[in-house]
């Protein structure tokens, strides 16, 4: 099979002026080598496409694919994931991971919270901020935890995103109002353990890999798996793979959410427990990163004995079969 692979390169928008934290959820050229040699492992014949932009040359020019590796996160709007997967279903090509749907609706933090709250999974109380206007509406009591609506990779979250005042909330989210020219969502802060479950499959079939709890060291930003402790994880954060009552809570929570989403393939979830310590639902990662070593989704499956080149057949293999069940209703 021929399997095109569509990326946002870092460097490429490092190199047009783009920042560091601008371009902190696109990929470095060492993951997009190592998903070629993990399809050419299992028998597949790798493509590079690239970005939205290469993809729309490539098919003008008549360019097709057996199927799409897609992990590019886009550039602009709250469909910024969905515009790669739009296209290849414009042209009938079959890509790995989730639907224009599915990704929008994750992107947007608080369109995702209200479809988990209406299906009774439990995540936050919150509030989503357009203007600083919207302020005068909030009822959650202090304290609170605000960052944007659509951002990935910790961005926009920083020690200042725990809030505990009427005066750091204003502050805060006024920062970020114009900072990052999309909304803020604030919600309750949750002060329990921070896991996050690694899940591959599609619907009744999806299953959790493992989950990670998330240690932030004394030299860390507080409080806070923020945009600097994700950037230096190995001297600030300790990754540790559980399996304890909460764990299993969380697995069970994070399966619940990724199926009511509509994700398919493979993922992240995102928990952490409230005062009671029962894990609540933060953010949902059907793009999670792929790096073979700094990312998250494959650092779970290394603590729990999966080799790199299998999760990439397992997401592979879970696209197959429901392509081959789409084609055949």
């Amino acid at each position: 099979m021929k399997i095109g692979l569509t990326y946002d390169l870092r460097d490429d928008y490092l190199a047009e002026g783009y920042t560091e934290e601008e371009t902190a959820e696109f990929d470095r050229l060492d993951t997009i080598e190592a998903l070629e040699a993990a399809l050419l492992f299992s028998g597949y014949r790798p493509d590079r496409i690239g970005h939205v932009k290469a993809l729309v040359t490539r098919l003008i020019s008549g360019d097709r694919w057996d199927m799409v590796f897609n992990i590019a996160e886009g550039l602009h709007g709250f469909g910024r994931e969905a515009q790669i997967p739009a296209l290849l279903e414009a042209y009938g090509i079959p890509y790995t991971f989730s639907d224009p749907l599915a990704l929008t609706l994750t992107l947007h933090k608080g369109m995702a919270k209200r479809v988990l709250r209406d299906v009774g999974i439990p995540t936050p109380d919150f509030i989503v901020i357009e203007t600083e206007d919207d302020l005068t509406s909030l009822e959650i009591p202090f304290p609170l935890f605000a960052k944007p609506v659509a951002e990935g990779t910790g961005k926009g979250i920083t020690a200042a995103s725990k809030i505990s005042s009427e005066r750091e909330l204003k502050q805060v989210c006024g920062t970020l109002l114009k900072k990052y020219r999309q909304p803020v969502l604030v919600e309750s802060f949750l002060p329990g353990r921070e896991l996050t479950v690694g899940i591959v499959g599609t619907g009744k079939e999806a299953v959790a890999l493992g989950v990670m709890e998330i240690h932030l060291r004394e030299e860390a930003e507080r409080d806070v798996y923020s945009f600097t402790n994700k950037e230096n994880y190995e001297s600030l954060v300790e990754y540790n793979l559980v399996n304890d009552d909460m764990a299993r809570n969380a697995e069970e929570i994070a399966l619940a959410a990724w199926r009511a989403l509509g994700c398919r393939d493979g993922g992240r979830i995102d928990l952490r427990a409230d005062a009671a310590g029962y894990p609540n639902v933060m953010e949902i990662n059907p793009l999670a990163g792929l790096h073979p070593v700094h990312s998250d989704l494959p650092i779970i499956c290394n603590l729990v004995g999966i080799p790199y080149h299998e999760l990439i057949s397992m997401i592979m293999r879970s696209a197959r079969k429901r392509i081959l069940v789409e084609d055949l209703v």
